[in-house]
């Protein structure tokens, strides 16, 4: 029998030493890993680019791929030899592995076709990432990519984001899901300093804490080009949140920040009030779930007293009670440019106090919508109409 263990993505222990090994190599640089991967893959895949470059068309492809997936003894995909001249390649959920990522890297490499590629929950790795990453580095058409729930890792974060810096076309990335933590947040934060033409980035459902946020926060600070980006479920609390958030107050690009389900807490934000003091770009702000106190809401409120961008913010699920709330509504009431539209208090219990101050500050902002929790309250009014006093239920 074999001693040889299997690691977590299908790799023996074998393999994933050989590939930390590689990675590391690369002497810390991101260029210097995409020239250390592409040296490495050159002897085993360049005959397939090379018959790729002898011809243009789907049959051409389609030759390539099937090529390729013998080569890597990997199941060829159907839905990619369908492909055509589609814009998206779809091919999410099919337990590509490493393997599969490898022999369709090879084939991506010759298509002008595909603009979105998707391949969310594939079992890539960081090996996976590895093989993908030349494609995406060389690639002219694809500009819109879903790596999410792929187990990168580190790995695969170092070597997707020396990827994406060489490829200014690629505007829209996303890696949720992918147990990225503070070691891939040096390499994050290196893409948001050097990629000015990456638009969207969906950095969901991972493991960055507070040495994360101390990182990404003046990466944060410096980016020119990031509009919309979205770490929620992370780990982001104490001085990680407060950097972070000062990196968005000195932004002057993004307009729509998910921070949501993390554990920013009064500091971070009072950290984001004062933020919103001074970015006058901002027009989207979740916050829900961070574990915010009405303490923490007041420090909020006191950015909205002059913030002039923001037009949606959620701070629903958090422990602010009606004290809280009735800080950031009384803030946004002092506002009188505010361009608020929707204001989200869901599933934070509130008093008269609150429904009164919220009806004169409709009468202020017509446009406003100050969504809460109260279904319990419009339900009895109903009753009260149909039953009269005496007779609605208790």
């Amino acid at each position: 029998m074999s001693g040889t263990v299997t690691g977590p993505c299908g790799k023996s222990g074998k393999n994933e030493e050989q590939e930390k090994e590689a990675v590391a190599a690369a002497a810390g640089s991101l260029t210097g890993v995409l020239e250390a991967e592409e040296g490495s893959d050159t002897d085993s895949d360049s005959y397939l680019e090379t018959e790729g470059t002898h011809g243009l068309g789907e049959l051409v492809t389609d030759t390539l791929y099937l090529r390729s997936c013998q080569a890597y003894s990997a199941v060829p995909a159907s839905c990619f030899l369908r492909q055509g001249r589609a814009a998206e390649l779809n091919l999410r959920y099919r337990g590509l592995g490493p393997q599969g990522a490898r022999a369709l890297a090879s084939a991506l490499t010759s298509n002008p076709y595909i603009k979105r590629l998707d391949l969310r929950d594939n079992g890539l790795c960081g090996a996976g990432a590895a093989a993908l990453a030349r494609a995406l580095r060389k690639s002219s058409s694809i500009c819109d990519v879903d790596l999410s729930e792929n187990q990168l890792g580190a790995v695969g974060a170092q070597v997707v984001c020396a990827a994406l810096m060489a490829n200014p076309a690629i505007w829209k990335v996303q890696l949720a899901g992918n147990s990225l933590e503070e070691q891939a947040a040096q390499y994050l934060a290196e893409l948001l300093l050097a990629h000015t033409g990456l638009k969207s980035l969906d950095l969901s459902y991972n493991q960055l804490n507070d040495q994360a946020g101390e990182m990404l926060g003046p990466a944060l600070a410096e980016n020119t080009g990031l509009t919309n980006l979205n770490i929620s479920w992370n780990h982001l609390r104490g001085p990680g949140a407060v950097s972070f958030a000062r990196g968005l107050g000195a932004n002057i690009f993004l307009r729509v920040l998910d921070i949501s389900y993390n554990g920013f807490g009064d500091p971070g934000a009072s950290a984001v009030g004062e933020a919103l003091r001074t970015n006058n770009v901002l027009e989207e702000l979740h916050m829900s779930n961070n574990h915010i106190s009405a303490v923490g809401a007041l420090s909020l409120g006191l950015g909205l007293r002059i913030n002039r961008t923001l037009r949606i913010l959620v701070v629903s699920r958090n422990p602010m009670r009606s004290e809280g709330c009735l800080g950031v509504l009384k803030s946004v009431r002092g506002n009188p440019v505010s361009p608020l539209e929707l204001l989200d208090f869901s599933d934070i219990q509130v008093n008269k106090e609150f429904d009164d101050l919220a009806s004169s500050v409709k009468v202020i902002f017509p446009g406003l919508c100050i969504k809460t929790d109260a279904g319990r309250v419009d339900y009895r009014k109903e009753l009260l109409a149909v039953f009269g006093p005496a007779s609605a239920p208790k």
